[in-house]
């Protein structure tokens, strides 16, 4: 019998190191979280979902129904969680059989185990219990298609499953890839992301109850994860700002890294389109979207750590809400005459007013000369500076989905909750310090003094919304702690409108002298000629449901799968807190 030469088998793939390991860099290239932290699953990073960005959608109005989450057994597709976990289990059950040397296999399997892992954790924060499906089915015929009936398992089955394995990938991975390998999974990555699943089942929406042993089981996973990532080098980049522009070893803050080229191409992951369409529409060629709230500029704290409006030292006045700002603050919003050095100019300034372009002040114009922002602020976190206007759409800067200020933060969580509050000062001093807040008399930088587990965990949120804003992290938190509603219903998200006053000219008067001007003191350019007022974004009142903590599964999945029971909160038998 001739061979096809046509076409290879799995077992020629997967006994050639070259082909299997391209292989093993398509799982990656197919799984990988993109900017936001996009998994490529029913949701995106989720900041239009609450207070960071302004988007009408149906998680904010209280409009979700079973239909609008729909991952899970509703199409037969490569690119859905579950046709992701197909090719991952038919490449785990190649590399079983290849005859590849062990150590060789070993370290293929435990990256393959990982993207496995990720999956199902994308699946079960969505739906809680999921079909655990481990190894291919067969994709035809009545017996295939009936084996394919699988019931969901129980939540807790879902994350012992996760669980188990990212343990085996900790056993087989390096501490640290270098060269070309930069950019795979590490242990410390995998530990990492081990004290991320943790932390989630401990957590509210997971465990109302606050079992203990849930939080001391990721307590200890995120304990193991910083002392295996000190060992391999990695903790806070010294700039805050500076860790998105450095790439490969040398940034010690990226610990689960996506990389980027910064041309259009078929060699690795072609550039990633945030920049570009994050910057002011005239400063690129998409620009202008993701801006911030006023909700979200408002919620920075002042120099001295402390909350606006309660520190002794520092006066907070909306007119000039720029003013002695945690430095986190300007390195992550632009606003109305910031600095903010753009195409290489090191003195640009960014401007956003309306002027009155008649005499009567009956009409109003902005200075952006395209497609002014609605929200009054730009995002200009992970904007690289040095980049021309003719290269915005090439521009390679890497997506971090875990940074080591993660790992201590969730650690910081994980130990209050079990009433160790000085492990949680320790990091959260750690990360205000990097940022360059002020010490203060008790070298507490701005943290409140003796606090409880209580109030710790609530200075921790409000250090995450700071340090990971903008990072695709915040609607996740408020999800699982189940501050959904609290925080967001009932309320319209803002932006902020800045008006030149009128003199009666009937043009931008300011246009030749602002720069100069804002150079002198932009608080004195603020309180001589612009108006600062508030806007509402939204049109009708925020109002999360209580059912999106898990959401409810699709009609076709259920006609698809008679075994697949719906969730209680949406009208079936299964219980998602078991």
């Amino acid at each position: 019998m001739k061979e096809d030469l046509q076409y290879t088998t799995p077992t020629e793939v997967f006994n050639d190191s070259t082909l299997a390991i391209l292989n093993i860099n398509y799982i990656y290239s197919a799984n990988q979280p993109a900017w936001f932290g996009s998994t490529g699953g029913a949701l995106g990073g989720g900041g239009a979902m609450c207070d960071e960005f302004y988007g009408d959608n149906a998680f904010v109005k209280g409009t979700v129904n079973i239909e609008t989450v729909g991952d899970i057994g509703t199409a037969v597709s490569v690119s859905n969680n579950y046709g992701k976990i197909r090719v991952i289990n038919t490449t785990l059950a190649s590399l079983a059989t290849s005859t590849l040397p062990q150590g060789t296999k070993n370290r293929y399997r435990a990256q393959v185990l990982f993207w496995r892992a990720f999956r199902y954790f994308d699946l079960a924060r969505l739906y809680g219990g999921v079909p655990l499906v481990l190894t291919p089915l067969q994709a035809i015929g009545a017996e295939a298609k009936n084996a394919a009936l699988l019931p969901r398992n129980s939540t807790s089955e879902c994350f012992k499953q996760i669980v188990s394995d990212l343990d085996t990938c900790i056993k087989y991975l390096p501490g640290k890839w270098t060269g070309s390998d930069y950019g795979r999974i590490t242990s410390g990555a995998v530990a990492a992301f081990k004290g991320r699943v943790l932390l989630t089942y401990a957590s509210p929406q997971f465990n109302p109850s606050n079992d203990p042993t849930r939080w001391q089981a990721a307590k200890v996973a995120n304990d193991a994860a910083i002392q295996t990532l000190t060992t391999n080098g990695y903790g806070l980049y010294p700039s805050y700002d500076g860790l998105w522009f450095v790439k490969g070893v040398a940034n010690t803050e990226a610990v689960m890294v996506t990389e980027y080229n910064n041309q259009t191409d078929d060699n690795g992951t072609n550039p990633n389109g945030y920049d570009n369409a994050t910057r002011p529409a005239y400063l690129g060629t998409k620009g202008g979207s993701n801006q911030p709230t006023w909700d979200m500029v408002k919620s920075y704290p002042m120099l001295d750590g402390a909350a606006p409006g309660t520190s002794a030292k520092y006066t907070y006045s909306d007119n000039t809400f720029f003013d002695n700002r945690d430095p986190r603050f300007n390195l992550t919003i632009a606003y109305n005459g910031c600095k903010w050095p753009l195409l290489g100019n090191t003195n640009y300034r960014l401007w956003t007013y309306f002027y009155y372009s008649n005499a009567a002040g009956t009409s109003t114009k902005s200075t952006e000369p395209t497609s002014p922002t609605g929200s009054g602020f730009y995002l200009r976190k992970a904007i690289d500076p040095s980049i021309s206007l003719s290269n915005t759409q090439y521009i390679g800067t890497d997506w971090i989905e875990i940074r080591y200020a993660e790992v201590l933060l969730n650690q910081a969580e994980c130990a209050a909750a079990l009433g160790d509050v000085t492990t949680a000062y320790t990091n959260l001093v750690a990360l205000r310090k990097r940022a360059g807040v002020e010490a203060g008399a008790d070298n507490l930088y701005g943290l409140q003094a003796g606090m409880g587990a209580d109030q710790m965990i609530s200075a921790i949120m409000t250090e995450r919304q700071i340090e990971l804003a903008f990072e695709g992290k915040r609607y996740w938190d408020l999800r699982r702690r189940k501050l959904l509603e609290s925080t967001l219903n009932g309320k319209k998200r803002t932006g902020v409108t800045i008006t030149l006053n009128n003199t009666g000219t009937g043009k931008d008067y300011l246009l030749l002298t602002r720069d100069a001007l804002a150079n002198t003191s932009l608080d004195d350019l603020y309180t001589t000629s612009f108006t600062v007022k508030s806007k509402t974004l939204d049109t009708y009142n925020l109002a999360v449901q209580s059912e999106d903590y898990y959401f409810g599964i699709p009609t076709a999945a259920l006609q698809n799968n008679s075994n697949l029971l719906q969730t209680n909160t949406w009208g079936g038998a299964f219980d998602p807190l078991k």
